[in-house]
């Protein structure tokens, strides 16, 4: 990632947190939420290691073919349930959101500029982001104000050795925190 050093290590740490905690997650809820959990694991841990500042052991210039390929992967998985569930389109927009990131910093590095990427589209990710960070941030507020939360669940642990991963609004903070991520890296590139 282009930018200052401290930064990217804060983002990838905060990255690869929400992306081990989703893994987590991914293995305590229910069968129809597991998608969604693996699709936010995916993202968190691919953002830790886009997000490495340059210069640090880790990506080094042609896996951005490989970042581009993957999310490009992603990014057709979760256009199959979009009828389904909506956080499926916000993986979409996520993945083209990698995918754009990872060709325009290849293109940097390769043509030496110190801004990648088209101004317009990041800006029109730069705004979906900060929007979703937005309206994500007070959705839990308008969930406690609901009710209790939910405490069982179809998969291993909801018996209470996991109850704290199948809380609703856990996936909604692991969103939010990787949209926030996102307008870092969107800001960075």
């Amino acid at each position: 990632m282009h930018g200052p050093p401290l930064v990217g290590l804060l983002l990838t740490a905060l990255c690869a947190a929400v992306g081990g905690l989703c893994l987590l997650r991914m293995r305590a809820v229910a069968a129809e939420e597991r998608r969604g959990a693996a699709g936010d694991a995916l993202m968190g841990l691919g953002m830790a290691a886009m997000a490495l500042p340059a210069g640090l052991p880790g990506p080094a210039a042609w896996t951005a073919g490989a970042f581009a390929a993957v999310f490009g992967a992603a990014f057709l998985r979760a256009l199959l349930p979009l009828r389904a569930a909506g956080h499926h389109l916000h993986h979409a927009i996520g993945a083209l959101a990698m995918v754009y990131m990872a060709v325009a910093m290849a293109a940097a590095d390769h043509g030496g500029h110190a801004a990648a990427g088209l101004p317009a589209v990041t800006a029109g990710l730069l705004a979906y982001f900060v929007l979703y960070v937005l309206h994500g941030g007070l959705r839990p507020v308008a969930a406690g104000a609901a009710g209790p939360p939910r405490t069982g669940g179809a998969g291993p642990g909801a018996d209470g050795g996991g109850g704290w991963a199948v809380r609703p609004e856990l996936a909604g903070a692991c969103r939010v925190c990787m949209a926030a991520g996102m307008v870092a890296m969107l800001l960075a590139l």
